[in-house]
């Protein structure tokens, strides 16, 4: 009975299928090599962040019957992410007394990010979130055309996560677009 206690639950395979999936979509090098992502702890995260916020924002979107279930698994997703960070904190060597600074400054960055995101993504023009990106991801020294890549890539991700029955994201499947098979916009030369 005791061990009852220890058991993970039902949905563990399915949050640890899920934020792995994040992670290794966030890790793919062609963002760092072709669309322009700083390849340091500091990009790493940002990437880290972009796809959770892509799969939160998805789970947000949920209604009916799965909407209960939908916000506990996107809660789940994010508390592993905080314990990810939270774990990589500690393996650079920040201090026990700076960590839970550093993550509340993590937190209101996804949750920012989220926000900024998903209004972006309902913006008709586009630009908004060819800026979010540029500003969040990219640097502000970035140029239009890998933010315009990266936007392209976004609205993709978006679309198929929006499409993808809750049951399949709930079975731990993801399916974000291959970063590779977008193209720079026309006229445009990607870095």
């Amino acid at each position: 009975m005791i061990f009852r206690l220890f058991r993970r639950g039902p949905a563990a395979g399915t949050i640890d299928a899920l934020y792995g999936a994040i992670v290794a979509q966030a890790r793919r090098p062609v963002f760092y090599a072709a669309y322009g992502a700083p390849d340091t702890a500091e990009g790493r995260f940002d990437m880290v962040v972009l796809h959770l916020a892509l799969v939160c924002r998805r789970f947000g979107r949920e209604t009916g019957a799965e909407e209960t279930a939908a916000r506990d698994l996107s809660q789940q997703v994010f508390d592993m992410f905080c314990a990810d960070m939270d774990h990589n904190l500690r393996e650079m060597g920040v201090g026990d007394l700076t960590v839970p600074k550093k993550m509340r400054r993590m937190g209101e960055a996804f949750y920012g990010r989220l926000e900024v995101y998903d209004r972006a993504l309902a913006a008709t023009d586009g630009e908004e979130l060819t800026a979010a990106l540029a500003r969040n991801v990219l640097g502000a020294s970035a140029s239009a055309a890998p933010a315009r890549r990266f936007a392209a890539y976004v609205r993709d991700a978006a679309r198929r996560l929006d499409s993808k029955p809750f049951a399949a994201l709930a079975g731990g499947q993801l399916d974000f677009p291959d970063p590779g098979a977008i193209a720079a916009p026309v006229g445009e030369v990607a870095p």
